[in-house]
């Protein structure tokens, strides 16, 4: 019999992958993505707004400038912070709270609209995140979604670098929230009604050796990847990267563009 995973370590250990680094430096060449998100679920001025894992604040952001009623929470401090000093920067009005996606902390219905860019699917309990989700969002309104899919170039990077660190036996993939399969069987369609489009997001950087130094020093996946394997396996998952990058980039030699596809997903809870 296979032993049982044992979700609170694998989420005690995320926590302190996401806290190292600096995701922001990251996170804020995806804005696009988030302004996008906030277009296709068509959020209203004065609209009650949760953005779910919202690291930096990304969605968070787009919602706020749509003149939302914006609340952003994520399970590392840290991250909340830098959103906090954008929308400062910004003169936006947003709370921000500490909040666990599998346990929010907030009543059922509260919310016209759940929005979460590359944050919820990284959950270890992942049924659990989907049906808070749910639970929160009103009748009639929207939880909007931008996932990596296991084909685009991020779910490709992740499957290297299972290959480097194997997870522990049985825990899910984050790119199962990539997949039209998976969230049609966690957002029934008797309940909620399902768009779903797919969207090219390009990394852009200066060459194969750029994209590596600048996720190995900000991007919490492979700094914690680069921090922990020995020497050796730091060189080999270095090249295997290298030449994924080389592979999937449409720029040349001049510079390195590779996009990544993602589901753009927005679900009507009838």
């Amino acid at each position: 019999m296979s032993t049982p995973i044992d979700l609170t370590a694998l989420k005690n250990r995320q926590m302190a992958t996401w806290a190292s680094g600096d995701y922001a430096v990251i996170g804020t060449t995806l804005q696009i993505v988030g302004e996008q998100l906030a277009e296709a679920c068509d959020l209203l001025c004065d609209e009650r707004v949760l953005d779910v894992a919202a690291g930096n604040g990304n969605a968070t952001l787009a919602a706020a400038r749509r003149g939302c009623k914006v609340t952003s929470t994520d399970y590392v401090a840290k991250l909340l912070e830098r959103g906090e000093d954008r929308t400062r920067a910004e003169h936006l009005d947003v709370t921000f709270q500490v909040a666990d996606a599998e346990d929010l902390p907030f009543e059922d219905a509260s919310f016209d609209a759940v929005l979460s860019t590359f944050g919820v699917m990284f959950t270890p309990d992942q049924p659990k995140a989907a049906a808070e989700l749910a639970r929160v969002c009103r009748p009639g309104g929207r939880i909007g979604l931008a996932n990596w899919t296991p084909e685009g170039y991020i779910g490709q990077v992740f499957k290297t670098l299972g290959r480097h660190m194997p997870p522990p036996p049985g825990v899910q993939p984050p790119s199962n929230w990539g997949t039209e399969a998976w969230l049609n069987s966690h957002f029934d369609q008797r309940d909620f009604q399902l768009q779903v489009t797919r969207r090219l997001f390009n990394f852009r950087y200066r060459s194969a050796a750029h994209w590596i130094d600048t996720f190995r020093t900000w991007y919490g996946p492979v700094h914690k990847a680069f921090a922990t394997l020995p020497p050796e396996g730091g060189a080999a998952l270095e090249k295997d990267l290298t030449e994924l990058l080389n592979r999937l980039n449409r720029a040349g030699e001049r510079s390195l563009v590779v996009p990544s596809e993602y589901l753009e997903v927005v679900i009507t809870r009838r």
